[in-house]
Protein backbone atom coordinates (compact mmCIF):
# COMPACT_ATOMS: atom_id res chain seq x y z
CA UNK A 1 0.00 0.00 0.00
CA UNK A 2 1.37 3.37 -0.77
CA UNK A 3 2.44 5.36 2.38
CA UNK A 4 -0.05 7.55 3.76
CA UNK A 5 2.08 10.62 3.61
CA UNK A 6 2.38 10.44 -0.43
CA UNK A 7 -1.75 9.89 -1.39
CA UNK A 8 -3.68 12.02 -3.60
CA UNK A 9 -5.81 14.27 -1.35
CA UNK A 10 -9.93 12.69 -0.76
CA UNK A 11 -11.26 14.51 -3.57
CA UNK A 12 -13.62 14.19 -6.58
CA UNK A 13 -10.22 15.41 -8.55
CA UNK A 14 -8.62 12.31 -6.65
CA UNK A 15 -11.14 10.36 -8.29
CA UNK A 16 -10.82 10.99 -11.69
CA UNK A 17 -7.66 10.48 -11.31
CA UNK A 18 -8.15 7.58 -9.96
CA UNK A 19 -10.03 6.13 -12.74
CA UNK A 20 -7.44 7.63 -15.27
CA UNK A 21 -5.35 5.33 -13.41
CA UNK A 22 -7.07 1.84 -13.26
CA UNK A 23 -8.93 2.12 -16.56
CA UNK A 24 -7.09 -0.34 -18.54
CA UNK A 25 -7.34 -2.77 -15.78
CA UNK A 26 -11.24 -2.22 -15.28
CA UNK A 27 -14.29 -2.96 -16.81
CA UNK A 28 -17.04 0.08 -17.56
CA UNK A 29 -19.75 -1.78 -16.19
CA UNK A 30 -23.42 -1.58 -17.40
CA UNK A 31 -26.11 0.38 -16.12
CA UNK A 32 -29.53 -1.33 -16.36
CA UNK A 33 -32.82 -0.14 -15.70
CA UNK A 34 -36.79 -1.43 -14.94
CA UNK A 35 -40.19 0.10 -15.53
CA UNK A 36 -41.30 -2.87 -13.43
CA UNK A 37 -39.06 -2.07 -10.20
CA UNK A 38 -40.11 1.69 -10.76
CA UNK A 39 -43.56 0.99 -10.82
CA UNK A 40 -43.17 -1.42 -7.19
CA UNK A 41 -41.24 1.71 -5.78
CA UNK A 42 -43.42 4.21 -6.90
CA UNK A 43 -46.76 2.40 -5.65
CA UNK A 44 -47.55 3.41 -1.69
CA UNK A 45 -47.44 0.44 -0.04
CA UNK A 46 -50.33 -0.75 2.24
CA UNK A 47 -50.58 -0.41 5.89
CA UNK A 48 -50.48 -4.06 6.85
CA UNK A 49 -47.53 -4.49 4.61
CA UNK A 50 -45.62 -1.72 6.68
CA UNK A 51 -46.66 -2.85 10.03
CA UNK A 52 -48.12 -6.10 9.82
CA UNK A 53 -51.28 -7.66 10.16
CA UNK A 54 -51.93 -7.64 13.81
CA UNK A 55 -50.18 -4.10 14.04
CA UNK A 56 -51.92 -2.44 11.10
CA UNK A 57 -55.12 -1.94 13.48
CA UNK A 58 -53.70 -0.08 15.45
CA UNK A 59 -52.42 2.48 12.71
CA UNK A 60 -55.40 3.58 11.38
CA UNK A 61 -54.36 7.07 10.55
CA UNK A 62 -51.15 6.25 9.27
CA UNK A 63 -50.12 7.92 5.42
CA UNK A 64 -48.04 5.65 3.89
CA UNK A 65 -44.95 6.86 1.65
CA UNK A 66 -46.05 8.11 -1.76
CA UNK A 67 -42.45 8.60 -3.41
CA UNK A 68 -41.73 8.26 -7.19
CA UNK A 69 -38.49 6.36 -8.17
CA UNK A 70 -37.04 5.90 -11.69
CA UNK A 71 -33.80 3.39 -10.87
CA UNK A 72 -29.89 3.05 -12.19
CA UNK A 73 -28.66 0.45 -11.57
CA UNK A 74 -24.78 0.01 -11.70
CA UNK A 75 -23.62 -3.52 -11.96
CA UNK A 76 -20.91 -3.98 -10.26
CA UNK A 77 -21.48 -7.75 -10.44
CA UNK A 78 -20.19 -7.64 -13.69
CA UNK A 79 -16.61 -6.30 -12.54
CA UNK A 80 -13.71 -8.21 -13.06
CA UNK A 81 -13.84 -10.69 -9.80
CA UNK A 82 -17.48 -10.44 -9.92
CA UNK A 83 -17.27 -7.25 -7.68
CA UNK A 84 -16.22 -3.52 -7.17
CA UNK A 85 -13.60 -4.69 -4.73
CA UNK A 86 -11.08 -4.44 -8.18
CA UNK A 87 -11.48 -0.73 -8.51
CA UNK A 88 -9.74 -0.30 -5.16
CA UNK A 89 -7.33 -3.11 -5.52
CA UNK A 90 -6.41 -2.11 -9.08
CA UNK A 91 -5.76 1.11 -7.78
CA UNK A 92 -3.84 0.48 -4.55
CA UNK A 93 -1.17 -1.57 -7.25
CA UNK A 94 -0.71 1.35 -9.65
CA UNK A 95 -0.21 3.83 -6.46
CA UNK A 96 2.23 1.05 -5.01
CA UNK A 97 4.01 0.66 -8.17
CA UNK A 98 4.72 4.63 -8.46
CA UNK A 99 5.83 4.88 -5.16
CA UNK A 100 9.67 5.83 -5.12
CA UNK A 101 12.06 3.58 -4.46
CA UNK A 102 9.48 0.90 -3.65
CA UNK A 103 10.58 -0.89 -6.66
CA UNK A 104 14.42 -0.92 -6.30
CA UNK A 105 13.93 -1.40 -2.50
CA UNK A 106 13.14 -5.23 -3.40
CA UNK A 107 9.10 -4.19 -3.06
CA UNK A 108 7.79 -5.77 -6.37
CA UNK A 109 9.86 -9.43 -5.06
CA UNK A 110 8.04 -9.42 -1.21
CA UNK A 111 4.68 -8.31 -2.58
CA UNK A 112 1.77 -7.41 -0.91
CA UNK A 113 -0.92 -9.13 1.97
CA UNK A 114 -4.16 -8.48 2.60
CA UNK A 115 -6.66 -10.50 4.96
CA UNK A 116 -10.17 -10.88 3.61
CA UNK A 117 -13.24 -12.95 3.61
CA UNK A 118 -13.62 -12.53 -0.02
CA UNK A 119 -13.92 -10.39 -2.57
CA UNK A 120 -10.71 -8.22 -1.56
CA UNK A 121 -9.10 -11.17 -1.84
CA UNK A 122 -9.87 -12.26 -5.13
CA UNK A 123 -9.53 -8.67 -6.58
CA UNK A 124 -6.16 -7.98 -4.82
CA UNK A 125 -4.92 -11.29 -5.96
CA UNK A 126 -6.05 -10.81 -9.42
CA UNK A 127 -4.80 -7.28 -9.69
CA UNK A 128 -1.23 -8.67 -8.43
CA UNK A 129 -0.87 -11.31 -10.79
CA UNK A 130 -1.62 -8.61 -13.72
CA UNK A 131 1.18 -7.07 -12.33
CA UNK A 132 3.31 -10.26 -11.63
CA UNK A 133 3.35 -9.34 -7.96
CA UNK A 134 3.33 -11.99 -4.94
CA UNK A 135 0.30 -11.88 -3.00
CA UNK A 136 -0.48 -13.28 0.37
CA UNK A 137 -3.93 -13.27 1.28
CA UNK A 138 -5.17 -14.36 4.73
CA UNK A 139 -9.07 -16.02 4.59
CA UNK A 140 -11.05 -17.41 7.71
CA UNK A 141 -11.19 -20.94 7.55
CA UNK A 142 -15.27 -19.66 7.65
CA UNK A 143 -14.88 -17.73 4.12
CA UNK A 144 -17.17 -19.17 0.86
CA UNK A 145 -15.44 -22.23 -0.94
CA UNK A 146 -16.45 -20.44 -3.90
CA UNK A 147 -14.37 -17.42 -3.12
CA UNK A 148 -11.60 -19.13 -1.55
CA UNK A 149 -11.16 -21.42 -4.90
CA UNK A 150 -11.61 -18.23 -6.83
CA UNK A 151 -8.31 -16.64 -4.99
CA UNK A 152 -6.71 -19.51 -5.18
CA UNK A 153 -7.18 -19.57 -9.13
CA UNK A 154 -5.38 -16.31 -9.26
CA UNK A 155 -2.07 -17.48 -7.98
CA UNK A 156 -2.51 -16.16 -4.52
CA UNK A 157 -0.27 -17.94 -1.51
CA UNK A 158 -3.36 -18.56 0.92
CA UNK A 159 -3.03 -18.61 4.75
CA UNK A 160 -6.08 -19.67 6.98
CA UNK A 161 -7.26 -18.25 9.94
CA UNK A 162 -9.72 -17.75 12.57
CA UNK A 163 -13.52 -15.90 11.88
CA UNK A 164 -12.69 -12.85 14.09
CA UNK A 165 -11.16 -10.12 12.95
CA UNK A 166 -8.65 -10.00 15.31
CA UNK A 167 -7.74 -13.30 14.19
CA UNK A 168 -7.63 -12.78 10.78
CA UNK A 169 -5.42 -9.09 11.49
CA UNK A 170 -2.93 -11.27 13.91
CA UNK A 171 -2.19 -13.73 11.35
CA UNK A 172 -1.90 -11.04 8.57
CA UNK A 173 0.91 -9.34 10.51
CA UNK A 174 2.89 -12.59 11.23
CA UNK A 175 2.38 -13.46 7.02
CA UNK A 176 4.12 -9.60 6.90
CA UNK A 177 6.22 -10.10 9.85
CA UNK A 178 8.07 -12.86 7.37
CA UNK A 179 8.06 -11.42 4.01
CA UNK A 180 8.19 -7.77 3.99
CA UNK A 181 4.87 -7.69 1.84
CA UNK A 182 3.05 -4.75 2.15
CA UNK A 183 -0.14 -4.27 3.65
CA UNK A 184 -3.36 -3.44 1.52
CA UNK A 185 -6.34 -2.94 3.96
CA UNK A 186 -9.31 -3.98 2.34
CA UNK A 187 -10.85 -0.58 3.06
CA UNK A 188 -9.43 1.55 5.49
CA UNK A 189 -6.95 3.54 2.43
CA UNK A 190 -7.25 6.59 0.71
CA UNK A 191 -5.93 4.45 -2.78
CA UNK A 192 -8.96 2.05 -2.06
CA UNK A 193 -11.80 4.37 -1.13
CA UNK A 194 -10.50 6.06 -4.38
CA UNK A 195 -10.54 3.41 -6.76
CA UNK A 196 -13.81 1.96 -5.16
CA UNK A 197 -15.59 5.74 -5.98
CA UNK A 198 -14.43 5.21 -9.57
CA UNK A 199 -17.98 3.16 -10.01
CA UNK A 200 -19.95 6.28 -8.93
CA UNK A 201 -17.85 8.36 -11.30
CA UNK A 202 -18.94 6.33 -14.13
CA UNK A 203 -22.65 5.87 -12.97
CA UNK A 204 -22.90 9.50 -12.91
CA UNK A 205 -21.43 9.98 -16.57
CA UNK A 206 -23.51 6.77 -17.72
CA UNK A 207 -27.10 8.27 -16.86
CA UNK A 208 -26.40 12.09 -17.89
CA UNK A 209 -25.70 10.30 -21.53
CA UNK A 210 -28.59 7.99 -21.58
CA UNK A 211 -31.24 10.58 -20.11
CA UNK A 212 -30.89 13.81 -22.24
CA UNK A 213 -28.70 14.94 -20.08
CA UNK A 214 -30.34 14.67 -16.85
CA UNK A 215 -28.07 13.49 -13.90
CA UNK A 216 -28.95 11.99 -11.17
CA UNK A 217 -30.62 12.96 -7.87
CA UNK A 218 -29.43 10.78 -5.47
CA UNK A 219 -27.14 7.32 -5.23
CA UNK A 220 -27.49 4.48 -2.41
CA UNK A 221 -24.55 2.70 -1.90
CA UNK A 222 -24.22 -0.53 0.65
CA UNK A 223 -22.09 -0.08 3.88
CA UNK A 224 -19.66 -2.42 5.08
CA UNK A 225 -16.44 -1.35 5.67
CA UNK A 226 -17.03 2.42 4.25
CA UNK A 227 -14.92 2.11 1.42
CA UNK A 228 -17.43 2.53 -1.30
CA UNK A 229 -19.96 4.38 0.12
CA UNK A 230 -17.50 6.79 1.16
CA UNK A 231 -15.61 6.89 -2.42
CA UNK A 232 -19.12 7.31 -3.95
CA UNK A 233 -19.36 10.48 -1.41
CA UNK A 234 -16.25 11.70 -2.84
CA UNK A 235 -17.35 10.90 -6.72
CA UNK A 236 -20.45 12.79 -6.43
CA UNK A 237 -19.11 15.69 -4.12
CA UNK A 238 -18.32 17.88 -7.31
CA UNK A 239 -21.02 21.24 -7.41
CA UNK A 240 -24.83 20.38 -7.93
CA UNK A 241 -23.48 16.36 -7.88
CA UNK A 242 -26.41 13.86 -6.49
CA UNK A 243 -27.22 13.26 -2.71
CA UNK A 244 -25.28 10.17 -1.35
CA UNK A 245 -27.12 7.37 0.82
CA UNK A 246 -25.37 4.18 2.62
CA UNK A 247 -27.68 1.31 3.33
CA UNK A 248 -27.02 -1.66 5.88
CA UNK A 249 -28.67 -4.78 7.62
CA UNK A 250 -30.14 -4.49 10.22
CA UNK A 251 -30.48 -8.14 11.54
CA UNK A 252 -28.19 -9.04 14.75
CA UNK A 253 -26.32 -5.53 15.04
CA UNK A 254 -25.11 -5.48 11.47
CA UNK A 255 -26.16 -1.33 10.94
CA UNK A 256 -23.20 -0.13 13.00
CA UNK A 257 -22.71 2.76 10.43
CA UNK A 258 -26.45 3.85 10.84
CA UNK A 259 -25.85 3.55 14.57
CA UNK A 260 -22.65 5.42 14.60
CA UNK A 261 -24.34 8.19 12.28
CA UNK A 262 -27.21 8.85 14.45
CA UNK A 263 -25.20 8.57 17.52
CA UNK A 264 -22.29 10.99 15.76
CA UNK A 265 -19.46 8.48 17.10
CA UNK A 266 -17.68 5.53 14.95
CA UNK A 267 -18.68 2.16 16.05
CA UNK A 268 -15.54 0.53 15.99
CA UNK A 269 -16.36 -3.77 16.24
CA UNK A 270 -19.58 -5.79 14.91
CA UNK A 271 -20.27 -9.06 15.31
CA UNK A 272 -23.34 -10.13 13.44
CA UNK A 273 -24.65 -13.14 10.87
CA UNK A 274 -26.29 -11.15 8.75
CA UNK A 275 -27.21 -13.06 5.40
CA UNK A 276 -25.22 -10.15 3.68
CA UNK A 277 -21.78 -11.57 4.37
CA UNK A 278 -19.64 -8.49 2.68
CA UNK A 279 -21.38 -5.97 4.93
CA UNK A 280 -20.57 -7.37 8.65
CA UNK A 281 -17.67 -5.22 9.16
CA UNK A 282 -17.66 -1.92 10.83
CA UNK A 283 -16.87 1.38 9.10
CA UNK A 284 -13.21 2.19 8.90
CA UNK A 285 -11.56 5.29 10.15
CA UNK A 286 -10.75 6.92 7.05
CA UNK A 287 -13.77 5.86 5.40
CA UNK A 288 -15.98 7.48 8.37
CA UNK A 289 -13.97 10.82 7.86
CA UNK A 290 -15.57 11.07 4.97
CA UNK A 291 -19.20 9.37 5.12
CA UNK A 292 -19.23 11.22 8.77
CA UNK A 293 -17.07 13.94 9.78
CA UNK A 294 -16.81 16.06 6.01
CA UNK A 295 -20.87 15.39 5.85
CA UNK A 296 -20.46 14.09 2.52
CA UNK A 297 -23.10 11.31 3.18
CA UNK A 298 -26.72 11.96 3.83
CA UNK A 299 -28.25 9.46 6.26
CA UNK A 300 -27.79 5.55 6.53
CA UNK A 301 -30.50 3.13 6.11
CA UNK A 302 -31.44 -0.51 7.05
CA UNK A 303 -33.43 -3.39 5.89
CA UNK A 304 -34.20 -6.51 7.68
CA UNK A 305 -32.90 -10.02 5.81
CA UNK A 306 -36.01 -10.98 5.14
CA UNK A 307 -36.10 -7.80 2.48
CA UNK A 308 -32.82 -8.35 1.62
CA UNK A 309 -34.17 -12.12 0.83
CA UNK A 310 -37.39 -10.71 -1.29
CA UNK A 311 -35.18 -7.82 -3.59
CA UNK A 312 -32.48 -10.74 -4.31
CA UNK A 313 -35.70 -12.57 -5.73
CA UNK A 314 -36.70 -9.29 -7.76
CA UNK A 315 -33.69 -8.41 -9.33
CA UNK A 316 -33.34 -12.09 -10.27
CA UNK A 317 -36.66 -12.48 -11.67
CA UNK A 318 -37.13 -9.33 -13.28
CA UNK A 319 -33.38 -8.04 -14.14
CA UNK A 320 -32.14 -11.74 -15.02
CA UNK A 321 -28.93 -10.83 -12.94
CA UNK A 322 -27.21 -12.92 -10.68
CA UNK A 323 -26.54 -10.87 -7.46
CA UNK A 324 -25.00 -11.61 -3.50
CA UNK A 325 -26.90 -10.24 -0.50
CA UNK A 326 -24.67 -7.82 -0.05
CA UNK A 327 -25.15 -6.30 -3.59
CA UNK A 328 -29.28 -5.57 -2.90
CA UNK A 329 -29.28 -3.28 0.15
CA UNK A 330 -29.75 -0.25 -1.28
CA UNK A 331 -32.77 -1.40 -3.51
CA UNK A 332 -34.35 -3.15 -0.31
CA UNK A 333 -34.09 0.50 1.44
CA UNK A 334 -35.77 2.18 -1.63
CA UNK A 335 -38.34 -0.37 -1.62
CA UNK A 336 -39.32 -1.25 1.67
CA UNK A 337 -37.86 1.59 4.25
CA UNK A 338 -40.64 3.87 4.78
CA UNK A 339 -37.90 6.52 6.51
CA UNK A 340 -36.25 6.89 3.32
CA UNK A 341 -39.48 6.62 1.13
CA UNK A 342 -41.00 9.36 2.93
CA UNK A 343 -38.09 11.21 2.56
CA UNK A 344 -38.21 10.81 -1.49
CA UNK A 345 -41.93 11.73 -1.21
CA UNK A 346 -40.82 15.09 0.67
CA UNK A 347 -37.81 16.28 -1.03
CA UNK A 348 -38.79 14.31 -4.63
CA UNK A 349 -42.25 15.54 -4.89
CA UNK A 350 -43.95 15.15 -8.04
CA UNK A 351 -41.29 14.70 -10.07
CA UNK A 352 -39.13 12.55 -8.24
CA UNK A 353 -36.18 11.20 -7.60
CA UNK A 354 -33.47 9.42 -10.39
CA UNK A 355 -31.92 7.19 -8.14
CA UNK A 356 -28.29 5.59 -8.71
CA UNK A 357 -28.51 1.92 -6.93
CA UNK A 358 -24.95 0.31 -7.19
CA UNK A 359 -25.30 -3.67 -6.78
CA UNK A 360 -21.89 -4.39 -5.38
CA UNK A 361 -21.36 -7.77 -6.52
CA UNK A 362 -22.59 -10.92 -7.11
CA UNK A 363 -20.74 -13.68 -5.90
CA UNK A 364 -22.55 -16.44 -4.79
CA UNK A 365 -22.57 -19.71 -5.29
CA UNK A 366 -25.45 -21.39 -6.90
CA UNK A 367 -26.66 -23.79 -4.00
CA UNK A 368 -26.72 -20.59 -2.28
CA UNK A 369 -28.67 -18.54 -4.59
CA UNK A 370 -30.87 -21.33 -4.41
CA UNK A 371 -31.32 -20.94 -0.66
CA UNK A 372 -31.61 -17.36 -0.39
CA UNK A 373 -34.18 -16.62 -3.30
CA UNK A 374 -36.37 -20.04 -2.67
Amino acid sequence: MSDLSTTPPLTYASVQAAHELIKPYIHETPVLTSTYLNTLASTPRTTEEVFGKDEAAKQPDYQPAKPVLRFWFKCENFQKIGAFKARGAFHAIERLKREPGWEEGGGRERGVVTHSSGNHAQALALAALTSQIPAHIIMPSTASPLKIAATRSYGANLTFSGPLASEREATAAAVQAETGARMVPPFDHPDIILGQGTAGLELRGQVVARNGGKGLDAVITPCGGGGLLSGTALACSSEGGPLVFGAEPSDTGADDARRGFLKGERVTSVATTTIADGLRTHVGAIPWSVIYERRLVRGIYAVSDEEIRRTMRLVYERLKVVVEPSAVVGLAVALWNEEFRKLVEEQGGEKGWDLGVIFSGGNVSLEMLGELIA
